[in-house]
């Protein structure tokens, strides 16, 4: 069995003028390495790919894999996570993880979180200001967290992330507006711990990996796992596998979503507890990193007792299950 991989290389981008924040969330090197290396201990054939303008190189060559180990994040727009997917499905080629619907949709924090709020999975009170004219109509109640409404690896949050009154509240949203070129979702702040849940499967096979504890240390950005916070996680942020029962409350709250949102094979749900010890959703990761060392997901596996290989492994069986039990469509791709 041929597994192409499709991936986002930081280095790419960065040879092509974009800055270092702007390519946080794309890959290294040693991301692929070590997602090649247990893909062929698994027994596959691998064959590197790269970012969509190689993939429809490739596609337009006539070369096809009979799955493809899918981690990009796309350039541009709310459907960049979708694009190779979507790619993908016009040819008739399988691959891991999550579909076009779903990571156009979750991309977008203020959608997820309508969707969320429907299904009755618990969620701090949220709008998204599209413009300082929303500022207007909002009324909820201090403090408040904004951040944009679709990035990832913690960008546009800082210290000045939570708002304690109107002032912080226009600025904050100004900046946000002005630098990402996108609407900012506010939030009820939530008071209590922060957990990241990872997750393995689809559906009702869907799998807590475990449930881990962000807790920030002196000199770190407060009240968030912001993106300096990320990035210097080594000094900044303390990791630590919880087990206890608000803990496991996290776990099914995520699991909840991950099933209501129609989330495949990995991933990770970030939430946040309220006053009353509440795990609240924040947002959901259906491409998590996949960094052997620095990644919060194998970081997470790791604590749990789940090396990388096993991780991966989980992530494969799962997308083929779903492969083996999807009626085939004829190839109708033009050469």
């Amino acid at each position: 069995m041929k597994v192409g991989i499709t991936y986002d290389l930081q280095e790419y981008y960065l040879s092509h003028g974009m800055s270092e924040e702007d390519a946080a969330e794309f890959d290294r090197p040693d991301t692929i390495e070590g997602i090649e290396n247990a893909v062929k201990t698994l027994g596959y054939e691998t064959d590197r790919i790269g970012n969509i303008f190689e993939l429809t190189g490739r596609l337009a060559a006539g070369d096809r894999w009979d799955m493809v180990f899918n981690i990009t994040e796309g350039v541009r727009g709310f459907g960049r996570e979708a694009q190779v997917p979507a790619l993908l499905d016009a040819y008739g080629i399988p691959y891991t993880f999550s579909d076009p619907l779903v990571l156009s949709l979750t991309l977008h924090k203020g959608m997820t979180k309508h969707v969320i709020r429907d299904i009755g999975v618990p969620t701090p009170d949220f709008q998204v200001i599209n413009g300082l004219k929303d500022l207007e109509k909002c009324r909820m109640t201090f403090p408040l967290f904004a951040k944009p409404v679709a990035e990832g690896t913690g960008k546009g949050i800082g210290s000045d992330s939570k708002i304690r009154d109107r002032k912080d509240l226009y600025e904050a949203c100004k900046w946000i507006l002005d630098t990402f070129k996108q609407p900012v979702i506010l939030e009820a702040f939530l008071p209590g711990r922060e957990f990241t849940v990872g997750i393995t499967g689809t559906g009702e096979k869907a799998l807590s990996t475990g449930v881990m504890e962000v807790l920030l240390q002196k000199g770190a950005d407060p009240d968030s796992y912001s993106y300096a916070n990320k990035k210097h996680y080594e000094t900044r942020v303390q990791y630590r596998l919880a087990n206890d029962p608000e803990a496991s409350m996290a776990a099914e709250t995520a699991l909840a979503a991950w099933r209501g949102l129609g989330c495949r094979d990995g991933g990770r749900v970030d939430l946040r507890s309220d006053e009353k010890g509440i795990p609240n959703f924040l947002e959901v990761n259906p491409l998590a990193g996949l960094n052997p060392e620095i990644s919060d997901l194998p970081i997470l596996c790791g604590l749990n007792g789940i090396d990388y290989q096993e991780l991966i492994k989980r992530i494969m069986d799962s997308a083929l299950e779903r492969i083996n039990n999807t009626p085939s469509i004829k190839n109708t791709d033009r050469q």
